[in-house]
């Protein structure tokens, strides 16, 4: 699985277009990086790390490094 598609729908539960929001982008750009056409870049990396600290999420750094298994 896609980190950030991970990141998306298992920590945060959201839908594309809010998780643009917590990043400052686009529903566009967060498909694009879901289907590993483009990478955030470390500012939105940064916002979607704080937001997961201000909501309390689980939150490791090595996610966004490395495929990660499906999860159901």
């Amino acid at each position: 699985m896609n980190p950030i598609l991970f990141i998306r729908t298992k920590v945060f539960k959201v839908n594309q277009t809010e998780f643009g929001k917590i990043a400052d982008a686009g529903q566009a750009a967060v498909s694009r990086w879901e289907n590993g056409e483009a990478s955030p870049t470390l500012e939105q990396v940064q916002r979607i790390r704080n937001e997961a600290k201000r909501r309390a999420l689980a939150w490791d750094h090595d996610w966004l490094f490395s495929d990660i298994p499906a999860v159901s």
